[in-house]
């Protein structure tokens, strides 16, 4: 599988961007997405990700009410629309995207997209 990541960008604080996952149409069985950043000198962390059985979403505390995750199931894509950016946003956002196959997970990562928020 492949893994796509688009949509970053620089915004001022404030602002908004929407960045977006695709995985390559060979992929299947997918089990979760979800978004990663990492900032520079700091550890990548999750952002948001989402279930596929059941379609729940989980976010991280400091992007609550602030952006909004979704996925298009029949284009294996996903997006997160970032209102409201803070300069602290400022990351290389990654997608991730798990796949179950009988017993095997598999993780397969994008390349990143870079999102810088000006103060």
């Amino acid at each position: 599988a492949q893994v796509v990541e688009s949509g970053g960008g620089l915004v001022q604080a404030g602002g908004s961007l929407t960045i977006s996952c695709t995985a390559s149409a060979s992929t299947t069985n997918i089990k979760a997405m979800a978004w990663y950043r990492q900032a520079p000198g700091k550890e990548r962390e999750l952002v948001a990700e989402i279930f596929t059985s059941d379609g729940t979403k989980h976010y991280t505390e400091s992007v609550k009410g602030r952006f909004t995750f979704s996925r298009d199931n029949a284009k294996n894509t996903m997006s997160m629309q970032m209102d409201n950016l803070k300069p602290d946003d400022t990351a290389v956002y990654y997608c991730l995207v798990v796949t179950l196959h009988g017993y095997e997970v598999s993780d397969y990562w994008g390349q990143g997209t870079q999102v810088t928020v000006s103060s």
